[in-house]
């Protein structure tokens, strides 16, 4: 799938790509799928580039059916028609509001994040890349924010039917059989079955009482923040040829506060509200469970306006307790002096 000419670096889609949509459950056969309909699905899964004729389409009995093929056809030559995943995903962010199927768009930033990510060595930032395109559970655990995979630990609540993810991380240390990822079990994580049955331990900082009200407070080797701060970086990097550098934080003190960026849609939220100076009530403050500092290397690739100063990102989880991340907000937002 990968391009690689130099000048390029992007991904190309090929016909396993294409053919992986065919199991979703909005295109797999199921026991009353018309005759037209098997027809069509086996045609596509030996050759899902091939051109389908309206006839073929409308031939389809159920109407959803056929509304789901159209969408996929139509976004499959739309995708062919750029020529790489990348360069679909900016036109479709810069766009405005997107219209494409949450499940679509998340095909393409883990062939993206696959391709940057899974040859590179570091099972935490790995793990770590799949917050660009699957949501996960936090659990807050005596200081610790612990992050699941969302649909293995439904997967597993609907096995034991008494899932708790604090319950659970506090007395064994894990969730239904799904480990913090760490030094002790990273080739584990490898060589896994299923990558997503890893939880991610994204606390970053760790303090030590010394008592006589001494706290001595170091980061954490290991800290999934920090792993997920080099995957941004990298994103960034990849598909607008910026060069930035990020770190966690644990709070904003910047009274020339220029710029900031929500890492989903919560976090856009909060931090809009704070930077207007609004007073939050601490159940939702609570939410905002990660900070970082973005700097430029080259300040002469901001806007003029706001060159040489750090923009802010944030990160936090919904009323459920959930995080989807929307990596597509880092194309759109990011002050850049000349837009990609």
């Amino acid at each position: 799938m990968y391009d690689g000419a130099a000048a390029e670096r992007w991904l190309r889609p090929d016909a396993a790509f294409f053919r992986a949509f065919l199991d979703l459950p909005e295109l797999a056969l199921v026991d009353e799928s018309c005759a037209a309909e098997v027809h069509l699905h086996a045609g596509l899964v030996e050759e899902p580039t091939r051109a389908v004729a309206a006839a073929e389409l409308a031939a389809l009995a159920d109407p959803d059916v056929r509304e789901n093929y159209a969408a996929w056809l139509a976004f499959r030559d739309a995708l062919l028609g750029v020529g790489t995943l990348e360069a679909y995903t900016l036109a479709l962010v810069r766009g405005g509001a997107v219209a494409l199927p949450p499940v679509f768009l998340d095909r393409i930033v883990a062939a993206i994040a696959a391709r940057l990510f899974d040859a590179n060595g570091d099972p935490i930032e790995q793990r770590a890349a799949q917050l660009l395109y699957r949501r996960q559970r936090i659990a807050i655990v005596e200081g610790r924010v612990l992050c699941a995979d969302a649909e293995h630990a439904d997967r597993a609540s609907a096995a034991t039917s008494e899932l708790d993810l604090v319950r659970d991380f506090v007395r064994r240390g894990d969730v239904a059989g799904m480990p913090i990822l760490g030094a002790e079990n990273a080739q584990a994580f490898v060589g896994a079955a299923d990558p997503h049955a890893f939880v991610l331990d994204l606390t970053h900082e760790v303090a030590t009482d010394l008592g006589h009200g001494l706290t001595f407070t170091m980061a954490r080797a290991g800290s999934g923040m920090a792993a997920l701060a080099r995957v941004l970086e990298r994103w960034i990097d990849h598909f607008l040829a910026v060069r930035t550098t990020i770190r966690p934080l644990q709070r904003i003190d910047d009274p020339a506060w220029r710029w900031h960026i929500g890492l989903d849609a919560e976090a856009s939220a909060l931090l809009n509200a704070l930077y207007r100076g609004e007073a939050l009530d601490d159940d939702r403050l609570r939410r905002l469970i990660g900070l970082f500092r973005l700097d430029f290397a080259d300040p002469r690739e901001m806007r003029a306006d706001v060159a040489g100063k750090p923009v802010y990102l944030g990160l936090a989880t919904s009323e459920e307790q959930t995080l989807k991340l929307k990596p597509q907000n880092l194309l759109v937002n990011l002050p850049l002096a000349t837009p990609v």
